[in-house]
This record gives C-alpha cells, sequence and structure tokens, in this order.
C-alpha cells in the first residue's frame, strides 16, 4: 500500500488479536498484488500491456472497472482510471521537475474512459493507454480488511496510510480518538477526531508534489486537462460509512479547487480541510 498499515484490535485476547492482524495483512497482500500497477503479473498489466486486445476479467475487476466508470460520469470527467499514462511526464517526487504543456498534451490521446469498453467478462481499451487503480484502490482495500476484521472480531480499528475503517468502537463503547496530520508535518497533529464507527479518508499534497518557483503541484490530476487543479486545499478529510465513499468525496473536493468546500457543504457530510 506504500504507507505504514496498521490494524489496532480492542478487548480481544491476543490468540484472536494476532488472528485479526494475520487475516487483514493476508487480504491487504492479495488485494496490492491483483491491483499494483507496479507488478508484471497481475490483472492490470495484462490490461495495460493487451494492445487493443480485449483482456478476460474476473467479477472483482468488473466490480471495481464498473465503479470506476460510475466516478468518471460522477466527476465529469475529472477523475479518469484512464489517466495512468500521464505518470510518463509528472513524477510527484517533491523536485522542482514540472513537464511542459507539450509533454502533457502529448499524453492526453491516450487519456479517456469513454474510449473503453466493458462488457464482462471482457475489457477492452485502446493500444497506448493504461488503468491505474491508485485512486481508488487503498481505499476499497481498507473495507476489505474491515469485512474481514469484522468477521473476526467486532472492536477494530483499520489504517493504511491514513485511510482509516472503524469496524466498531473499542471494547469498553468509547470512539476511537485520531490525528488527522497537518499539512506541512508528518508528526504533528492538526485536530482530533472521535470515530466510532465508520470511515475516514484524507487526500492531499503532503507527501506527493513538485514544487517550482514557490508553486505547489498536488499529484491529483484533472484528468480533462492532465494538470493538478489550482487553488485546491492542501489537505481534505471526509468521513462517510465506507472508505471508498469517504476517498471518492476526498478525491473529488481536490478535484474542485477553490469550490472545495462548497462541492462537501452539498454532500451533506463531515469534512476538515486545510489551506
Amino acid at each position: 500500500m506504500a504507507s505504514p498499515c496498521e490494524v489496532h484490535v480492542s478487548g480481544a485476547e491476543r490468540a484472536v488479536a494476532e488472528r485479526v492482524l494475520r487475516e487483514v495483512a493476508d487480504e491487504a497482500r492479495r488485494i496490492e498484488a491483483k491491483y499494483s500497477r507496479y507488478r508484471r503479473d497481475n490483472v492490470v498489466h495484462a490490461i495495460n500491456s493487451a494492445e487493443g486486445r480485449p483482456v478476460h476479467v474476473d467479477d472483482e475487476t468488473a466490480r471495481l472497472l464498473r465503479y470506476a466508470g460510475e466516478l468518471h460520469a460522477l466527476s465529469g470527467g475529472r477523475f479518469d482510471v484512464t489517466s495512468g499514462a500521464l505518470r510518463r511526464a509528472w513524477r510527484f517526487d517533491g523536485s522542482d521537475r514540472v513537464p511542459t504543456r507539450r509533454a502533457v498534451r502529448a499524453l492526453m490521446s491516450r487519456v479517456g474512459w469513454q474510449r473503453v469498453r466493458l462488457e464482462p467478462p471482457l475489457f477492452r481499451m485502446p493500444p497506448g493507454m493504461e488503468i491505474d487503480f491508485g485512486g481508488i484502490g487503498k481505499e476499497y482495500a481498507v473495507d476489505r480488511a474491515g469485512a474481514v476484521a469484522r468477521a473476526a472480531h467486532p472492536h477494530c480499528l483499520i489504517n493504511f496510510g491514513g485511510d482509516l475503517l472503524a469496524v466498531g468502537p473499542r471494547a469498553s463503547g468509547a470512539a476511537w480518538r485520531v490525528g488527522i496530520e497537518r499539512p506541512d508535518s508528518t508528526s504533528l497533529a492538526e485536530r482530533q477526531i472521535d470515530l466510532a464507527i465508520g470511515a475516514l479518508a484524507t487526500s492531499g499534497d503532503a507527501r506527493r508534489f513538485l514544487l517550482k518557483d514557490g508553486r505547489r503541484y498536488g499529484h491529483v490530476l484533472d484528468a480533462r486537462t492532465g494538470w493538478p487543479v489550482s487553488g485546491a486545499p492542501r489537505s481534505v478529510t471526509v468521513a462517510a460509512p465506507s472508505c471508498t465513499q469517504a476517498g471518492m468525496l476526498a478525491t473529488f473536493a481536490l478535484l474542485h479547487g477553490r469550490d472545495a468546500e462548497s462541492f462537501l457543504a452539498a454532500q451533506r457530510v463531515r469534512y476538515w480541510c486545510s489551506r
């Protein structure tokens, strides 16, 4: 998951806690192995290297692809899992290496969910295009890990790199106390939130960014332009019933730039923004 992953278990015997940890870790590793864009032995690689040929996808992958299509429609094209080709121009490594507009423009012909065809069990994508589940994969893994934990013990908190799911409260009935990091610090909490059940997801530019001539470029790209949105908050945290939903709303908020708070207020969810 490219981040620290934790399982907090309350009020359980050691054997039960170890079982929860083992089963959650196994599920996280399964999802990462299946959907990581860095592997050459999974369904993502098969799709990205198919060169226009149809690829057979299993039911789980078809559901994720269908969800990706729904997000593309809901975002008005701002969010697009076929924007993977843009990684060739953008490397958010904290440097000042901002790509040229010409380089980004050259890749935009390889982006566009409207050009793919999903007819389960087959998925077809034009040559040169790439999918990248990075925008939804970690949140999906948290929800799946939560389902695994829930079957073993009701008082657990899953934390994959700051994307969290409280399966249930602590054994005492108290909520879990969660700290939200300041965008300019990896050790200081900007605020604390009580979470008894449900999810929190955070999106922002604290770790993945470019900085050039005093301007900070966050890693969330508008798929319509191939560029980061200007004027977005440094960090957005959203509470929702599932981590997948919370992550979707946090990312959509960033994609609305200066209108992030207005977008979130219209969704009637709890949220916290840092600028």
